[in-house]
């Protein structure tokens, strides 16, 4: 099958190939935390390795925050390809940080905050928001993304959501990897925390993932 055959299939059916990869992603990071089997196929990681991991992950996601908000300025200076560019690139980023966060968390552990009450209050908030964000949000970049990818400039201008749709995954998405760096630096570099190991970690939902 030729590339502009699955091209053309794939912009005929942008809405069914969203729910598919949204299934996916969904189904990836669930499995690390409820599914022995899901994590058995990752390797134990010792507790430095965990380390050195969320700092990557922090440092990939602090590129991609300035990947994305080159991208929405781009696009709001009629910059178009330099702005598919950088979401494009924005959305490798992520794909790097899931090669890195699905391993730390089934074969290593997760971090838990330790510090004043009134900081961990406001640390569980962000969480909190952090989380919800980063859920909603893959849907509605992958449907961006999509639609980006199968449709040509004017038809995205004229045929499609994807404006609307792109300023809403922008948005959340945006917001989402600020309050991860936020909270990674309260976890890591300003406040203490303690360590769960994968076993552990497994069996609830951690404090700080991704972290």
């Amino acid at each position: 099958m030729s590339t502009a055959s699955v091209r053309d299939r794939a912009k005929q059916r942008p809405g069914a190939i969203t729910a598919l990869l949204t299934v996916v992603g969904y189904g990836a990071v669930g499995g690390v935390f409820l599914v022995p089997e899901f994590q058995a196929l990752f390797p134990d990681l010792t507790r430095e390795t965990v380390d050195l991991l969320a700092h990557a992950i922090a440092a990939v996601n602090t590129v991609a925050i300035v990947t994305l908000s080159l991208g929405w300025y781009w696009i709001r200076n009629g910059e178009v390809k330099k702005h598919a560019a950088a979401m494009t690139t924005s959305f490798v980023l992520i794909l790097c940080f899931l090669g890195m966060y699905l391993p730390k968390v089934a074969g290593g552990g997760t971090k838990l905050f330790v510090g004043p009450q009134n900081v961990y209050y406001a640390y569980l908030a962000m969480l909190a928001v952090h989380i919800i964000l980063s859920v909603i949000s893959v849907p509605v970049v992958l449907y961006a993304l999509v639609l980006g990818l199968t449709h040509t400039e004017r038809e995205l201008r004229t045929e499609t959501p994807h404006r609307t749709v792109g300023r809403i995954a922008a948005s959340a998405w945006l917001l989402s990897l600020v309050l991860g760096v936020v909270t990674y630096l309260l976890l890591n570099h300003v406040y203490d925390s303690t360590f769960e190991a994968a076993e552990a970690a497994a069996v609830l939902l951690p404090l700080a993932p991704g972290l």
